[in-house]
């Protein structure tokens, strides 16, 4: 691990921890078939090549977007600033390898847009994500996982471009990614539902 990144995680054991976690999610994440959805693909011989290349950009996309959270939730923990965190994540996290663990390679561009219009556009898409949770609740209060998987989100349907029925379900891919066994992405899926429909209502039309 290079020096920056063992910097960091002495200076804070949380994200240490949440590095560990990030590996066992990438090894995970290389195993899974990418698709809408998270279904396996089937396609039809001749088309494999071409089939292969699309599944490869849709798993790098789909990383960019795990890493992105990882990487807000790193920030509003560590204090660091986008182009610090960005620069760690590109250079010991994308396809790196280390004695516990390999991080599946991701999307750099996808990723530097997500991180970068999610800490440009946070107060709007925070004001967003509280309209969406229930009053007693809001964005201050909830796991701070979530919130920077609210914020990364929230960039893509406000600024990124993405249909919001891509990003939601590929976001609720990312809570099930972090938290297996629990409510959460039942939960992300509805918030993430109710922004999506304030943000851009026109994709819900019909």
């Amino acid at each position: 691990m290079g020096v920056l990144a063992r910097t960091l995680a002495a200076k804070n054991h949380g994200c240490a921890a949440a590095d560990l976690r990030l590996r066992q999610l990438c090894r995970k994440w290389a195993t899974m078939p990418k698709g809408i959805g998270s279904a396996p693909m089937t396609l039809p011989t001749s088309t494999a090549k071409p089939s292969a290349k699309a599944a490869e950009k849709r798993l790098k996309k789909s990383a960019a977007r795990l890493y992105a959270v990882q990487a807000l939730f790193q920030m509003e923990s560590s204090g660091q600033t986008v182009a610090a965190v960005t620069r760690e994540f590109e250079t010991h996290r994308f396809g790196a390898t280390y004695d516990e663990g390999e991080f599946v390679d991701g999307d750099v561009t996808h990723f530097r847009a997500v991180v970068e219009q999610a800490v440009n556009w946070q107060a709007k898409i925070d004001q967003m994500t509280d309209r969406a949770l229930v009053a007693a609740w809001p964005i201050d209060r909830i796991d701070p996982v979530l919130r920077a998987l609210f914020r990364a989100a929230g960039a893509e349907i406000v600024e990124c471009g993405t249909p919001p029925k891509v990003a939601i379900t590929e976001y609720v891919d990312v809570a099930k990614a972090f938290f297996p066994a629990g409510k959460e992405p039942k939960f992300v899926n509805a918030v993430l539902d109710h922004m999506a429909r304030e943000a851009r209502p026109e994709a819900f039309a019909g």
